[in-house]
């Protein structure tokens, strides 16, 4: 057999002149191996340090009453749920987790999936396809942008929360296409900064559009329920939420919530639950406990914001400015990648975790701060002060 003379002889070679670019670009991550329960304290690589780069925004991924619920999950059900949910994984247990979602919601209908990636994999994939376009906002995670190319759909980025911007994608696409999908984050994962989904919702009713929103980074920290930003933002028009059950609320899974006839139609054409697995015994027992809390106690949230609102006011007091300031993830901008991880390294070496987050993540590197209701007030302020100090004395 004949050969190309620029063929590696080891077809696995060029793992290696990869891993050396990724590298040289100072893109190269790692994993930090953590050995206790979540909470405000971690053990990381032996030592024990504040933990403020969790998702965990109430602090229910450690609480007592979502471990009871698990462990009684796991004693009547089994570690696992065997199966698919249209063959031998449909539990009672899963259709109580999303009458329970979709009361948080106020929708009529939810669908639990495995994860949230897949949420979004599986719905845009469902809901669209080669004669239909996707706009999306071009800082969306990258969950929301794989199931638009997954999709087949044509799918254009606008500029981030540029709403006339996106107005201007309308004009000059809607009319070529069948459907069109506007998909947004309610809450950006590593910016911090909120949709505009009052107007966006104005522009699809306009333009004839489905709008969905992943309220990963809202759901139980935003509204007075712990609905999401859609429920703060008082938002009525119907739309299709998907979000995640694996940050403020404590477990694992993802879901869809929307109208009956949207979930009814996932569940026959959404292949990334189709196929998959059904969320386990556990997971699923202790997201019925975690809705059940931020619906009923409202002190976890209001702790939260009030720790949001101390360290907004001391990063001001400091002169040091963040992305945005509207939600418990504040994205500090550093300089270029050298300095942001000699911060990180900084912040870690005085008992802080908060790492640098880099491209290709994001298009310029930060620091991630993430606020949790259980921070107390000291160690939010011990913070601070290692801020003060790394901006006054590191560059």
């Amino acid at each position: 057999m004949n050969h190309p003379e620029n063929c590696d002889a080891d077809p696995f070679a060029w793992l290696d002149r990869s891993l050396q670019s990724i590298h040289k670009a100072n893109w190269y991550r790692s994993t930090q191996t953590i050995n206790s329960k979540a909470g405000t304290i971690a053990q990381i690589d032996g030592r024990e340090m504040l933990n403020f780069a969790s998702n965990n925004y109430l602090g229910l991924a450690g609480d007592r009453r979502l471990i009871v619920a698990a462990i009684a999950a796991t004693e009547k059900y089994g570690t696992g749920s065997t199966g698919s949910r249209l063959v031998t994984g449909h539990l009672d247990l899963h259709e109580k987790l999303e009458t329970a979602i979709a009361d948080l919601k106020n929708v009529e209908s939810a669908l639990v999936f495995s994860s949230g990636y897949l949420a979004n994999l599986g719905t845009i994939a469902a809901i669209v396809g080669q004669r239909d376009l996707v706009l999306g906002d071009a800082y969306n995670h990258s969950c929301l942008k794989k199931g638009a190319l997954l999709s087949g759909a044509t799918a254009i980025d606008y500029r981030h929360l540029d709403i006339a911007d996106l107005t201007a994608q309308l004009q000059q696409h809607r009319h070529h296409y069948r459907r069109c999908l506007i998909t947004t984050d309610s809450v950006f994962s590593m910016d911090g900064d909120l949709a505009l989904l009052r107007e966006i919702m104005d522009l699809a009713a306009e333009y004839e559009c489905m709008v969905l929103v992943d309220e990963a980074h809202g759901t139980g920290v935003f509204g007075d329920r712990g609905g999401g930003l859609t429920e703060a933002l008082g938002i009525r028009q119907e739309l299709i939420q998907v979000g995640t059950l694996s940050k403020a609320l404590g477990s694992l899974g993802g879901y869809v919530a929307g109208s009956a006839k949207l979930i009814d139609y996932l569940r026959n054409r959404a292949a990334t639950w189709v196929y998959t697995t059904a969320l386990s015994p556990a997971d699923t027992g202790a997201a019925i406990a975690a809705i059940e809390i931020v619906k009923s106690e409202s002190k976890l949230r209001q702790q939260l914001w009030q720790n949001v609102a101390m360290f907004r006011q001391g990063l001001q007091n400091l002169e040091i400015s963040a992305i945005a300031l509207d939600s418990p993830i504040m994205a500090i901008a550093v300089g270029d990648i050298p300095e942001t991880l000699k911060m990180a390294n900084y912040l870690k070496e005085n008992g802080i975790f908060a790492p640098a987050i880099r491209p290709p993540t994001v298009p310029t590197p930060r620091i991630r701060i993430t606020l949790m209701a259980t921070h107390e007030a000291e160690q939010i302020q011990f913070l601070l002060n290692l801020l003060g100090s790394a901006s006054r004395h590191l560059f």
